[in-house]
């Protein structure tokens, strides 16, 4: 059985989606754990990570996501593990999640650090288990260069078989690999392969938004496959809203008290994906009736539009189990850019 370890030097370079694109291009079965779960998921008192749980829906696990991750807080395996029993504990987690399977993706936690203090950091996580190490880059070229010298001069991966970088989200990858790949080449590392940026993996759609936040659909529900490109704020009225050219965008999320009939009239009238109502004020049953006949979904919040504004952009955009196009997206990353052989 063979184990790949995916980790990053920094949160959201995009190790999930590059697991997903793996999985696809290799084909079969496989196994999937995330030892240090960091992106928690609530549902019906049952407390989960978002990436496995999203694992276990697109590839049709037969895992209970609960069951992918020795836990969530530092402090509460710190109480119950010392080093030898979380080695221990990850190879009952492997084992038991493999199913007999021929090879185990295993995601690190958010960065190359995270997790350290409890000994479920990526690097020893390879070394623990003895898997392939690949580590994922991404941000702009000065950042990626960075953390790539950092990781040579700073981090001792000798005890590991460290296979080499993902370089991803790339804006210009010819440029890239024009620029930097001799630079790279001469710290050592192996660049499996650069994949590009892709705009449309940025998008997030409103069902993923339901998921994410708690919210309450009044109307609309036909629309909740809308995918939203851009976000408005309507803090005016919606004639003034009408006059702004932020406004026309397409596909928007128009963020609004539900009080501001006249800006949600208008975002009802104009290309919107989802309006998300906050302060908890319900809007007329004539605005939720044309929403439902628009099949344009109407979000409710407890929050102000200060706070649910920050909380949708400090959110990590993933893909959603239903978002085929995104999925399919990622295996043909994969498929054209990275070398298999390597791996």
């Amino acid at each position: 059985m063979d184990t790949l370890i995916i980790g990053s030097t920094r949160k959201n370079a995009g190790k999930t989606g590059v697991i997903i694109g793996l999985a696809q291009v290799k084909g079969g079965r496989f196994g999937y754990v995330k030892p240090l779960g960091d992106r928690l998921f609530y549902r019906k008192k049952r407390l989960w990570d978002y990436d496995s749980s999203l694992m276990v829906n697109i590839f049709n696990l037969d895992r209970d996501p609960e069951d992918l991750s020795i836990g969530f807080d530092h402090a509460k395996i710190r109480y119950m593990y010392d080093e030898q029993t979380i080695r221990d504990r990850l190879s009952d987690l492997i084992e038991n999640s493999s199913g007999g399977e021929s090879i185990v993706y295993v995601e690190g936690a958010q960065d190359l650090t995270c997790g350290a203090s409890v000994n479920l950091d990526a690097v020893s996580v390879a070394r623990y288990t003895g898997g392939k190490l690949v580590i994922v880059v991404s941000g702009d070229d000065d950042m990626i260069m960075d953390d790539l010298s950092f990781v040579k001069r700073h981090v001792d991966l000798s005890p590991v078989d460290f296979r080499g970088v993902i370089v991803n989200k790339v804006k210009d990858p010819d440029d890239f690999r024009n620029t930097y790949s001799d630079s790279i080449e001469q710290m050592g590392i192996d660049v499996i392969g650069i994949m590009p940026y892709k705009r449309e993996l940025s998008y997030m759609s409103v069902s993923t938004l339901v998921e994410r936040i708690f919210v309450k659909v009044l109307a609309g529900e036909g629309g909740l496959g809308n995918v939203i490109q851009n976000i408005f704020i309507g803090a005016e009225s919606g004639k003034s809203a009408d006059m702004d050219p932020r406004f026309k965008r397409e596909n928007k999320l128009v963020i609004t008290s539900g009080d501001r009939s006249d800006m949600i009239v208008a975002a009802l009238e104009s290309d919107t994906a989802c309006i998300l109502l906050s302060n908890n004020i319900v809007p007329s049953p004539a605005i939720i009736s044309k929403a439902s006949e628009l099949n344009v979904p109407l979000l409710l919040v407890p929050d102000d539009t200060y706070q649910v504004t920050r909380q949708i952009d400090s959110m990590d955009i993933v893909v959603a189990k239903n978002e085929t196009d995104k999925i399919n997206m990622l295996k043909l990353l994969v498929a054209e850019n990275l070398d298999m052989e390597k791996l």
